[in-house]
């Protein structure tokens, strides 16, 4: 496919400018060019057909089946969509919150907040909620922080932060850039954590343990009300991270199992838009302990008979709370991002809530029981949500490895699940179909991989050189990421 410099034609137009209407007001001189901008001179049709093909070749959760393991992406509902395009949302100022003389306009989007924050804080088990982290790891440095700010407050000299292996990555990089140490866990042989071996390392320094429940080999951790126990005499607090979620929304509340502070993945959990940076959105739910130290200023309802002078006739009024951690993020974090999920958890209710988790590990499993003859589980039993398989066998019997099998997924019209994470599975294969999926495409997708597999008996060497039949073939990813070229020349 050319590039659109490569369409170019000598005096081609795609637009045509007004008259100017206004005083010319000619820029300084040394801000001028010295030659014009190497721009493309294309019609309007040229551009519209070049970046529709572009976009036609993006792998995209409304054009194909997304099966990143650990990532959660669902399709996004436009009727979502719809509710973040109106236009009392999509075109109210956000400095119009700034001062009390601005909260008559500001009142419907406060409430969406405050309900958005209420429901969350139901569906957790929660206390309170913030909606003001951008993005999963964003929460997860602010309720790092809000451990930081509680210890503080109680004059504790508490330094460490335990993490289990079976975490995400972004795990010990909110802990360590919050000013802490990490101690990792190691996972027993099931998958799940070493109950003696966080016993070993939990002492008076443990300020926090992080653990995600369902984990990244995604198991759910049975002794997690011990560990909170153990985390709590201890006078350390249990965070939890909120990416896997889904396999539990509407089973059970991560307050309820001794958790006193997490994230939530809107993007995941929630079915707002996902990927390429962005938009995120990673609310914090806090338990009774760590209310206090909230971010603010935080959307609070006035009660119509106690308001104080200077307030308008609103419901709903600007507080931060007395020993906040102070704002993390600019106004109320990613406000359309919340909307959106406002929307989806109205539309679903209870009821609906509890069929996602239900039929998310319905999905992971349905996929195990077609694929585990072929493909070796990397734990016994237990998946949820997603299922980790291992390629060590095809990749020391057959030299076929994980990023093989991925790529040749691709030719296959599928995104490739997530390849080589967790860390501690070898050569792991992580697949989570979502609860989106039907039973059509999981069933197109078994039969994919299962072709693969059988390709990687009969010919290796085909999936070594995979994909074939996309605009590029198998990249250098190493040296492309190094030596990234964005420039046409």
């Amino acid at each position: 496919m050319e590039l659109i410099f490569e369409k170019t034609r000598s005096g081609r137009r795609g637009v045509t400018l007004d008259p100017l209407d206004v005083p010319e007001a000619p820029l300084p001189a040394e801000l001028l060019r010295g030659d014009p901008a190497p721009l493309p001179e294309v019609s309007e049709l040229d551009v519209v057909r070049h970046f529709t093909h572009l976009s036609q070749r993006n792998f995209g959760v409304d054009s194909n089946f997304y099966p990143l393991g650990s990532c959660t992406m669902k399709y996004n509902p436009k009727m979502a969509e719809a509710v973040a395009a109106n236009a009392g949302f999509r075109d109210l100022h956000p400095h119009l919150a700034t001062t009390p003389a601005g909260y008559a306009c500001c009142q419907g989007a406060f409430e969406v907040i405050y309900e958005t924050e209420r429901l969350l804080a139901g569906i957790s088990g929660m206390r309170e909620v913030s909606l003001q982290p951008i993005a999963g790891a964003h929460g997860e440095l602010t309720g790092v922080l809000l451990i930081a700010a509680y210890h503080r407050d109680k004059g504790h000299r508490k330094d460490t932060i335990i993490i289990p292996d079976s975490a995400h990555g972004t795990n010990p990089a909110s802990a360590a850039i919050a000013g802490f140490k990490v101690l990792q866990v190691p996972s027993a042989p099931d998958g799940t954590i070493h109950l003696d071996s966080f016993r070993k390392v939990l002492n008076e320094n443990v300020a926090g343990v992080m653990l995600t429940c369902p984990n990244t080999h995604g198991l759910f951790e049975p002794e997690v009300r011990k560990i909170a126990d153990l985390a709590h005499q201890a006078d350390a607090l249990l965070y939890y991270d909120g990416a896997n979620l889904n396999a539990i929304i509407g089973q059970c509340r991560p307050g309820d199992l001794g958790f006193d502070v997490m994230h939530f993945n809107l993007h995941k959990t929630f079915a707002t838009p996902h990927g390429m940076g962005g938009p995120g959105s990673g609310p914090v739910g806090v338990g009774d302990k760590l209310a206090p130290y909230l971010p603010g200023p935080r959307v609070v309802k006035v009660d119509s008979a106690n308001r104080s002078a200077g307030i308008p006739p609103a419901s709903y009024k600007l507080a931060t709370p007395e020993k906040s951690i102070g704002r993390i993020a600019p106004f109320f974090g990613n406000f359309m991002i919340a909307l959106r999920a406002y929307a989806y958890i109205l539309a679903l209710g209870g009821d609906g809530l509890r069929e996602v988790s239900r039929h998310a590990v319905l999905n992971a499993n349905y996929l195990l029981a077609r694929l585990k003859q072929a493909y070796k589980p990397a734990f016994p039993s237990g998946f949820m949500h997603e299922c980790v398989l291992t390629l060590s066998d095809f990749a020391s019997e057959l030299d076929v490895h994980a990023i093989d099998v991925a790529k040749a997924l691709l030719d296959r019209g599928f995104h490739a699940p997530t390849v080589y994470f967790p860390l501690t599975v070898k050569e792991s294969m992580m697949i989570e179909p979502t609860e989106t999926e039907s039973k059509l495409t999981l069933d197109a997708f078994a039969d994919a991989l299962l072709e693969i597999a059988k390709l990687a008996r009969q010919n290796p060497q085909a999936l070594h050189e995979a994909p074939q039949h996309l605009p590029v073939g198998r990249l250098d990813e190493v040296k492309a990421a190094r030596e990234l070229n964005c420039t046409y020349i």
